[in-house]
């Protein structure tokens, strides 16, 4: 079950869809834009640094964003997590491409790299009291079948509050490397869509002096686009599975997961 304060977060983010609608002064800076709203269930999520191996259920809630603009583009989340061992959290990600094609107007590439871009990324945690920088730069690959496929290279900066706040202890800085895709395609009257991302997140030292490990995390989804059969809307509600791995959870190199989430996805 959903706790209350968990349901309140989400209310406060419905009531600021409307900012993202056709028709606002907003939508109207977008070149395109998508958002969706996921709901993601499992019972198999792991507990890490407890050097046991027991597993919880909970529900995920996800509000994310994705949109072009005249310069590059963006890619957002927050999630509204309640689980019934380590309760709820929120935790959010945010990315801003500044494309070098878009910006020069120039072809910026080469070989089967169609763009590159800086990159400008922050990811936070409230329970957690996690706060990350992430700077860097994009390829943007032209793979036919994908309506994009990205590999990001990033520090990872840490400016969390620490353990003596309450929160996750504060970490040395570390870099990412995430691959990200989207592929959309339909087999006869029926659509389906691909998505996810896989990052690599090197080794650090906790405040303690300990070492962190350095981890995997892979985030695919498989979804069928029910709304195209059942609504005759296409691209507007899915349902499907995504398949988390995390090898090393959270810098734990005794815990990987491997959590099939149940997932639907409304998009608009």
């Amino acid at each position: 079950m959903i706790s209350m304060h968990i349901r309140l977060y989400i209310l406060g983010i419905c009531s600021l869809l409307a900012t993202f609608l056709p028709g606002s002064a907003i939508a109207q800076f977008f070149e395109y834009q998508s958002n969706a709203v996921l709901l993601k269930y499992s019972d198999r999520y792991e507990i890490p640094f407890t050097g046991e191996t027991d597993q919880e259920n909970g529900v995920i809630f996800t509000f994310q964003h994705a949109d072009g603009w005249k310069y590059g583009d963006n890619f957002g989340f927050v999630d509204f997590s309640d689980k019934d061992q380590t309760g709820s959290d929120i935790y959010g990600e945010f990315y801003a491409n500044f494309s070098l094609g878009k910006m020069t107007g120039k072809h910026v590439g080469f070989w089967r790299v169609k763009d590159m871009g800086i990159l400008a990324g922050i990811n936070a945690g409230r329970e957690t009291k996690l706060l990350k920088w992430l700077p860097g730069f994009r390829l943007s690959w032209d793979v036919p079948g994908f309506a994009f496929l990205n590999t990001d290279f990033t520090l990872y900066i840490d400016d969390s509050r620490g353990a003596a706040a309450g929160g996750v202890p504060k970490e040395t800085d570390s870099y990412m490397i995430d691959v990200n895709f989207l592929s959309d395609f339909d087999i006869g009257r029926h659509g389906f869509s691909i998505e996810g991302h896989i990052e690599y997140i090197s080794e650090r030292e906790n405040e303690f002096g300990e070492k962190v490990d350095w981890w995997i995390l892979s985030q695919p989804r498989f979804m069928y686009d029910l709304g195209k059969i059942w609504l005759e809307k296409p691209n507007h509600l899915y349902v499907g599975i995504e398949w988390q791995v995390w090898i090393h959870q959270a810098g734990d190199p005794d815990t990987n997961e491997n959590a099939p989430q149940l997932i639907l996805v409304g998009r608009f």
